[in-house]
C-alpha cells in the first residue's frame, strides 16, 4: 500500500508491483522501465518525466492520472484505464492498449505512432496540439464524437476500420467511410 506515497525519482526498474496501490502518489521522474504493474492503482498519481517503457500493465487504473514527458514505449498496457487523465507529450510509441479506456481525457501532443490501439474507447477525449497515429491499428476504436482534426499520420485505411459517427472530425483530405463499422441498424 503506497497510496499518495512520494517516489519521485525512485528506480523501480523491473518491480512487480502488481496489485499495488499507488493512487494519488508523486511518480515524477521515477523508472518504471521492465516494472511488472498489473492489476495496479495508479488513479490520480502525477508522473511527469516518468519512464514507463515495456511495462507490462494489464488492466491498471491510470484513471485521473496526470503525467507530462513521460514515455510508455513498448508498453503492454491492455484493458487499462485511462480515464479522466491530462496527458501532456506522451509517449505510447509501439505499445499495446487494445481495449484500454480513455474515456474523457485530455491527450495533447501524445504519440500513438505503431500502437496497436484495436477496441480503444476514445469517447469523450479531448485531443489538443498534434496526436500522432501513424501506422497505428485503429480497429474497431471507438471515436465518437472525437475531435482529430489535428491529428497526424492517419491514413484512410485506419479511419475505415473505426468506430466513428456523424460529430467525430477528420484531418483535412479523410472522410467517413459510408458505413462505419460499429454501426448497426
Amino acid at each position: 500500500m503506497l497510496r499518495g506515497a512520494d517516489l519521485e525519482g525512485a528506480n523501480l526498474s523491473g518491480a512487480d508491483i502488481s496489485m499495488t496501490d499507488l493512487r494519488d502518489a508523486d511518480l515524477s521522474a521515477a523508472n518504471f522501465e521492465k516494472a511488472k504493474l498489473v492489476r495496479a492503482s495508479l488513479a490520480g498519481a502525477i508522473a511527469k518525466t516518468a519512464n514507463f517503457t515495456r511495462v507490462e500493465g494489464h488492466r491498471a487504473s491510470f484513471v485521473r492520472f496526470s503525467a507530462e514527458g513521460t514515455t510508455f514505449s513498448s508498453a503492454e498496457l491492455q484493458r487499462v484505464d485511462f480515464s479522466q487523465a491530462q496527458l501532456i507529450d506522451v509517449n505510447f510509441e509501439k505499445s499495446e492498449l487494445g481495449r484500454a479506456k480513455f474515456s474523457g481525457a485530455r491527450l495533447q501532443d501524445v504519440r500513438f505512432s505503431l500502437a496497436n490501439l484495436s477496441r480503444v474507447d476514445f469517447t469523450g477525449t479531448s485531443f489538443v496540439g498534434s496526436t500522432a497515429f501513424d501506422r497505428s491499428i485503429l480497429f474497431l476504436t471507438r471515436i465518437e464524437g472525437s475531435d482529430l482534426s489535428g491529428a497526424t499520420g492517419l491514413r484512410q485505411s485506419q479511419i475505415d476500420l473505426a468506430c466513428g459517427d456523424a460529430s467525430t472530425k477528420l484531418p483535412p483530405g479523410l472522410f467517413p467511410p459510408t458505413r462505419w463499422p460499429c454501426m448497426f441498424d
